[in-house]
């Protein structure tokens, strides 16, 4: 029986425990992750810039760098044409590409419903929902409207047709909720589409249109400069944050609609996915590296600031989500009169 030296046995036992500890990863040189990208990640984003998929977006490219999640760069672009359609038909047509991933909004419905363009989500490999989007019915500061009822009061004084709402796109979000106030309210609003959250902003704070849906991170830094003010919010109930966004004020003290006289309510989806025909292992990598941005204090200090409702959710879960959302889309751009022709 051959003996090893005391030296070659403390080698043997190191390299076992080395198998051990290493074991998933696989003993003989595997490695540490099944999958991960080997060239540039592509980052699209199917709206214009300073939105508020625009600004998630390139948070979580930063986040990334910062934190060194991944070996590889992400590159945030821009595809807004057609009202997103740009973007969903890129990565659509771009089958079994890990190197290309896109965030959505809820243009992900409303986009191919209001245009006929040939896309639907399940297109998509679904990845993970980072969050739930609010919107706040906003009017500049300088106006004398302290409540949504004064402004509605003002909107119904003024008559149908005279009072412009500002919103991004056309047939998407912003105007489906405008259709919504219009509903609850007995209104009727001129509405004025932008290309993004951030022209919205800055048009309202010119005097160029009297309100806008704009989700809160759109908006925060004219609310917190004493520009704009915010009557009301689209949801169930009020959002959860207590800390001080204005001297006054917090999110947490915006009445909803509902409490206000409006009874509509809407939230959006902030959402990652890829391009059909990937692999699990693939899948796998993003939903790891987006879980690890969600832990970030960078993270969770934007989705106080920007107030946004922290659900995410993952496999089976976020499909069976995307399934009851495109449903309710339906219904609601039924109602509307945007379905396409």
């Amino acid at each position: 029986m051959n003996k090893l030296a005391p030296s070659s046995r403390r080698a043997a036992l190191a390299r076992g425990l080395a198998c051990i500890t290493v074991l998933a990863a696989g003993c003989l040189g595997g490695p540490a992750l099944a999958w991960e990208p080997t060239k540039p990640v592509e980052f699209i984003v199917p709206a214009g810039t300073g939105g508020g998929a625009d600004q998630m977006a390139r948070l979580i490219q930063g986040i990334v760098v910062k934190h060194k999640l991944m070996k590889e760069s992400m590159i945030v672009v821009n595809k807004s044409g057609g009202a997103g359609a740009e973007g969903f038909l890129d990565v659509k047509e771009a089958k079994g590409n890990p190197n290309k991933i896109i965030i959505t909004l809820s243009n992900l419905f409303t986009t191919p419903m209001a245009t006929g363009v040939p896309f639907n989500w399940k297109d998509l490999t679904p990845v993970t929902m980072m969050a739930l989007d609010q919107f706040v019915l906003w009017v500049n500061a300088d106006t004398p409207y302290k409540t949504a009822k004064d402004y509605i009061d003002a909107v119904k004084a003024a008559g149908p047709s005279k009072m412009k709402m500002g919103g991004t796109g056309s047939k998407q979000e912003d105007q489906i909720i405008t259709v919504g106030i219009e509903k609850a309210a007995g209104v009727k609003f001129i509405y004025v589409p932008f290309k993004g959250g951030g022209d919205v902003a800055v048009q309202l704070v010119g005097g160029h249109i009297d309100s806008s849906v704009n989700n809160p991170v759109e908006a925060v830094a004219q609310w917190r400069a004493g520009k704009l003010r915010p009557l009301c919010v689209f949801d169930s109930e009020r959002m959860p944050y207590k800390a001080k966004v204005t001297d006054t004020m917090a999110w947490g003290d915006i009445p909803t609609c509902k409490e206000a006289g409006i009874p509509t309510d809407y939230v959006m989806l902030r959402g990652i996915f890829m391009a059909p025909g990937v692999t699990p292992d693939e899948v796998a990598f993003y939903s790891d590296l987006l879980k690890k941005v969600r832990e970030t204090p960078e993270w969770k200090d934007f989705m106080e600031k920007g107030a946004f409702n922290a659900t995410a959710l993952s496999g089976p879960e976020f499909v069976k989500w995307l399934t009851a959302a495109e449903a309710t889309h339906k219904q609601l751009m039924t109602e509307a009169g945007f379905l396409a022709k």
